[in-house]
């Protein structure tokens, strides 16, 4: 496999062309690492099912094991891939774009290359227009799943030049949108009346 491409975007003014280039990457089956409105991010199209393995081999995860969630454009494409009731409904409209994963009941669209045997899925609309533009561009959700850092202090890799020279021999592309944050989302789970799992960037209280 050739060294990945590094596709510098600017965050708040992402040029069409260079979000065209890390699509046709995606489209063709490959993986790259993206900004999100938390950490970076490692993903694929979440149809492509050699794809998702390979993010799982990446991460070192078992795939009938893996709990990978995705990245929509809105609550219209979650609710293609999830059933959501109007309360929930309202509380994600308000959180969202935002920093928070919500694990839903997945519906018969999710691919079951990217959900093992598990009847929930994890949704994510980040506050990001370079994850946004993606997703919308490439018409399918894309994986999201965390770039961690072997760095004892640091959990997650925060700086894209780094992220590039440690994975540029196992993706496809790296797309350099600004420093990341080294804080994950908060995961929520609305299948269990709103049940943090993971205590993250966002504060769903204030959404309640």
């Amino acid at each position: 496999m050739s060294t990945a491409a590094l596709i510098q975007i600017h965050p708040e003014n992402p040029q069409g062309r260079k979000i065209q280039e890390a699509v046709d990457i995606l489209r063709n089956g490959g993986v790259i690492i993206y900004p999100t409105d938390t950490i970076y991010g490692l993903g694929c199209d979440i149809h492509n099912a050699r794809a998702v393995e390979r993010v799982c081999q990446i991460k070192g995860v078992k795939p009938d094991k893996v709990n990978l969630s995705f990245i929509c454009s809105d609550l219209t494409h979650i609710s293609d891939y999830a059933k959501i009731d109007t309360p929930t409904y309202k509380v994600m409209k308000k959180a969202l774009p935002g920093p928070f994963t919500f694990v839903l009941d997945a519906s018969s669209r999710v691919p079951k290359h990217t959900s093992g045997k598990k009847k929930t899925v994890g949704i994510r609309v980040p506050d990001n227009n370079i994850a946004l533009m993606l997703v919308r561009e490439l018409g399918n959700p894309i994986i999201s799943t965390s770039v961690r850092d072997d760095d004892e202090v640091l959990e997650y890799s925060t700086d894209p030049e780094l992220i590039y020279e440690k994975y540029k021999n196992l993706v496809d592309a790296v797309i350099d949108g600004g420093p990341g944050q080294n804080i994950a989302s908060t995961v929520v789970d609305v299948t269990n009346n709103f049940e943090v799992l993971r205590e993250g960037a966002g504060d769903i209280e204030q959404y309640l």
